[in-house]
């Protein structure tokens, strides 16, 4: 891999992590339509180290404070959400240890990635103009975690989006659009370490090159850009663009897997 589609694929993971337009399927789709080869694990690992730091780099003051509160037991809503993310990260956990070999596999097939991106995108789209607005992410309940968590098992499927199905899950629960997307990176946080440290033991030093490096930090820097363009465009405008985006990129995707067919 050269340190250009080390960058490229950075910059794919940072949008499409955070972004809800599924990483894991741009991931796929960006080499398939290029001809790039498969970039291999040692770089997916360099792309969830990434992506970590740019998580907990924006977010380090809440995961402090809700730390803290946990520690203390002071019985404030910040020591609940603590424990209801927590909660909240063992569906999609447990779906992705069970069907890591699938999710490298049978779930890559371009056309299969087309249709989910389309899918998705209708879900989103209809959730976000119907749903209510009434609950800050300070209203979220231990149910509306583990609803939300549960959505992460469908992540599995490059297209669906780990970020995109729990923003969707979060505003048909009524959560304001920011409020959804918070609590989604904030969720993002234990699943992107329990990824990083379960693929890093099979890493060793010798891996590491100017590849990996350009990849961590491409991903890193582009996925705090990310967040942050999130929060404040959802505390003015809706999802619609993104599923917009996501017709687009599926139906692109299906013509193309049908003509090379």
């Amino acid at each position: 891999m050269t340190i250009f589609q080390a960058l490229i694929l950075g910059i794919i993971q940072g949008l499409g992590e955070f972004l809800p337009i599924s990483s894991s399927a741009h991931l796929v789709l960006v080499p398939w339509v290029l001809d790039w080869p498969y970039a291999g694990l040692t770089f997916d690992v360099a792309l969830h180290i990434g992506t970590l730091i740019s998580v907990v780099a924006f977010f380090w003051r809440d995961w402090f404070s809700l730390i803290n509160s946990a520690l203390r037991r002071d019985g404030t809503q910040e020591a609940r959400m603590f424990w209801y993310l927590l909660a909240a990260t063992v569906p999609g956990a447990a779906v992705g240890y069970l069907f890591e070999e699938q999710a490298e596999t049978i779930f890559r097939t371009p056309l299969l990635i087309g249709v989910l991106l389309i899918m998705m995108g209708i879900v989103l789209y209809w959730v976000d103009r119907s749903a209510a607005k009434i609950k800050s992410i300070r209203g979220v309940s231990l149910s509306d975690s583990l609803l939300i968590g549960l959505s992460q098992a469908f992540a599995i499927l490059p297209g669906v989006s780990r970020s995109g199905v729990t923003m969707t899950v979060g505003r048909a629960l009524g959560l304001t659009r920011e409020a959804a997307a918070r609590f989604s990176f904030l969720l993002s946080t234990p699943i992107i370490v329990g990824a990083g440290l379960f693929k890093l033991k099979d890493i060793t030093p010798g891996d590491i090159n100017a590849a990996f490096v350009a990849g961590v930090i491409s991903s890193a820097v582009v996925g705090f850009i990310s967040i942050g363009f999130l929060l404040r465009y959802l505390a003015r405008r809706s999802f619609a663009v993104f599923a917009w985006y996501r017709f687009a990129v599926g139906s692109a995707v299906i013509v193309i897997a049908l003509v090379r067919f």
